[in-house]
């Protein structure tokens, strides 16, 4: 979490942005967000993604996953 931008990496391959778009999918299930509410800004073809939630505070991100690095 940088900034309130929550950074993850996924390890499946990047097959016609299937992995990208569970990973959308994953994020809003898990925050309790629409899908509409999770987009992908950068690294949609790498192993690196920058997500951005909006409506939902860092603090609420943190709070659902402790284990998170500043």
């Amino acid at each position: 979490m940088v900034d309130g931008i929550l950074r993850a990496r996924v390890a499946a391959p990047a097959v016609s942005g299937a992995a990208n778009h569970s990973l959308l999918l994953l994020l809003a299930s898990e925050l309790g967000v629409p899908r509409r509410d999770v987009r992908l800004v950068a690294g949609a073809a790498g192993r690196q993604k920058l997500i951005v939630v909006d409506g939902v505070r860092p603090e609420a991100v943190i709070a659902r996953w402790p284990g998170l690095r500043v």
